[in-house]
């Protein structure tokens, strides 16, 4: 059903995003193949705008759950993975936000 593909998935953007590292068999991704992972496995995002990619780049960067894991080969942006405390929670799909003890 089309119309279904089209409606926005109930998912934030933490769960969208470590689905997509996850994705990936190093858990790691750079900014445009979660970008990618995202429009191609919930077609809401593909004509929406570039709004939702600030909103990704934004929990990428303020939330604990994600952390840097090097510079691209292409010296172009970072790859991102989830931190080790986090990947339990999120490979058995609670993608709730959670604050790792300093």
């Amino acid at each position: 059903d089309e119309a279904r593909l089209l409606e926005k998935p109930p998912l934030s953007y933490i769960a969208l995003i470590a689905k997509a590292i996850l994705s990936s068999p190093t858990n790691k991704l750079n900014l445009a193949a979660i970008y990618k992972y995202i429009e191609d496995n919930f077609p809401f995002y593909r004509n929406k705008g570039r709004g939702w990619r600030n909103s990704v780049r934004h929990n990428l960067s303020l939330n604990d759950c994600f952390i840097k894991v090097g510079r691209c080969e292409d010296g172009k942006g970072n790859y991102w993975s989830i931190h080790p405390s986090n990947l339990n929670d999120f490979v058995h799909g609670d993608f709730r936000q959670h604050r790792r003890s300093r």
